[in-house]
């Protein structure tokens, strides 16, 4: 199974990047996600954009050496950079479920409670933890060590760099603050 992922590392990748904002598409039509859900995962998707788009062109483009593909990915950096935001906009629709799960009984989103902004950091932080590890040990990518992006620790013979936990911890803070106005904006049309 191992070697069927690492072979397909980036199809896989693809498939569930992609396939995110079809099912979201899908439930929206169907009214089986709220306008606030709706909207937020394509914040959600707008803030990823805001680091993928930079991180992958100056990449891509050979302009900094930024990470390392262990698989060589099939798909211009362009496509890779769509995908991912997706991802991301999946991340952090379920960093809403999460709160919504965990804090039961509340209304959520309606004005700042630390414990959600408190919950979307930790999800932040280990969602995007898993999927280095996860890429790093399937063939996927790795960060390279820089000044700028120093590296945490080793897994599978790679580096672990700070750069990508940075963002993570910055982004459910953007993200937070967006939930809590277009909730209001959601409940007050």
């Amino acid at each position: 199974m191992s070697e069927l992922i690492v072979n397909n590392f980036f199809i896989l990748d693809f498939i569930i990047g992609f396939g995110t904002p079809a099912v979201i598409i899908i439930l929206h039509i169907a009214r089986k996600v709220s306008t606030f859900t709706w909207r937020m995962f394509w914040v959600g998707t707008a803030i990823g954009l805001t680091w993928e788009i930079p991180l992958s062109t100056l990449d891509g483009l050979g302009i900094v050496d930024i990470f390392s593909f262990l698989t060589h990915p099939p798909a211009h950096f362009s496509f890779i950079i769509a995908s991912h935001s997706f991802w991301d906009g999946g991340l952090f629709l379920a960093g809403i479920l999460i709160v919504r799960m965990v804090l039961k009984g509340e209304e959520h989103f309606t004005r700042f409670r630390s414990r959600e902004l408190g919950i979307l950091l930790l999800w932040g932080q280990v969602q995007e933890l898993c999927v280095e590890l996860l890429s790093t040990g399937n063939g996927g990518w790795s960060y390279n060590p820089a000044w700028w992006n120093p590296q945490l620790f080793h897994f599978n013979g790679r580096p672990i760099t700070l750069l990508p936990q940075l963002i993570w911890l910055a982004a459910p803070v953007l993200f937070y603050v967006a939930a809590l106005r277009i909730q209001k904006i959601s409940r007050h049309p």
